[in-house]
């Protein structure tokens, strides 16, 4: 990779790490997961920074290719989750310290969205990002009439969950 465009992608990366650690809450249990994710989607955005036009805000590719990367490895972990070696990447991004003590309500909320399906966790987080509902159903490739109506029908999946 041209060493200007390493350096606008680690720049991009770092500023928006953030969207990548709440993507490796959603689809992980523990530390060390959220860890092995946040490596594999940096791995994944960096090899497809190359190709992207663009066309969409950089944050908006970020949410496609970090939610596609969690989701095929959350399909796949009923084996172990495969990931390269940290080291071997060219660049290192300053990780902040992601606190994953959050209080009881959060940890209730997280635990009813890790028992929806792929598909509707991804809706919730980008709602929950207060993306607009043009952004989330081009980040997720459905229409906007349909994000709005699984969003609704997510809603009441939640609250039934955490009335439990």
């Amino acid at each position: 990779m041209d060493p200007q465009l390493e350096k606008q992608f680690v720049t991009q990366l770092e500023a928006n790490q953030n969207i990548v650690h709440k993507i490796c809450r959603l689809y992980t249990h523990d530390q060390e997961s959220h860890n092995d994710l946040f490596q594999e989607i940096t791995i994944q955005l960096f090899k497809a920074y190359p190709k992207f036009r663009g066309d969409s805000k950089f944050t908006t590719w970020m949410y496609r290719v970090a939610l596609n990367t969690a989701i095929t490895l959350y399909r796949k972990s009923k084996r172990r989750i495969k990931t390269q070696d940290y080291d071997n990447v060219m660049f290192k991004i300053a990780s902040t310290d992601y606190d994953d003590t959050i209080e009881e309500q959060l940890k209730l909320m997280y635990s009813a969205i890790r028992q929806l399906n792929d598909i509707d966790k991804a809706l919730v987080f980008l709602y929950l990002e207060d993306k607009p509902y043009s952004e989330i159903s081009e980040t997720l490739g459905i229409t906007e009439v349909n994000a709005r109506v699984k969003m609704n029908r997510v809603k009441g999946k939640l609250k039934d969950l955490l009335k439990v």
